[in-house]
């Protein structure tokens, strides 16, 4: 007999549905490494300084910190402006 594919394949597996499994670790001298370290940083970091290092547009930042690092890896991001008006972007802990 044949299996099916999606809900009836989770639950064959012994997974619940809905649920994550955990992301893995990093590797190290990627576009997600630099962005993670600068946010992890003390002082924040600026969107000029992740565009710098990764060579990615605002937008694609923006759009890398919402998808990949809020919902995908569900870590907190705390943003804020500094008191020069420059948006500022922190991992929270």
């Amino acid at each position: 007999m044949a299996t099916k594919k999606g809900r009836s394949a989770r639950k064959a597996s012994g997974r619940k549905a809905g649920t994550q499994t955990p992301q893995p670790a990093t590797r190290e001298g990627t576009k997600k490494a630099k962005i993670l370290a600068l946010l992890q940083r003390p002082q924040s970091a600026t969107l000029g300084e992740l565009m710098k290092a990764t060579g990615w547009q605002q937008h694609s930042l923006r759009g890398f910190l919402s998808g990949a690092l809020r919902k995908k890896m569900g870590l907190k991001l705390k943003s804020g402006l500094r008191a020069d008006g420059v948006r500022v972007y922190k991992v929270r802990a």
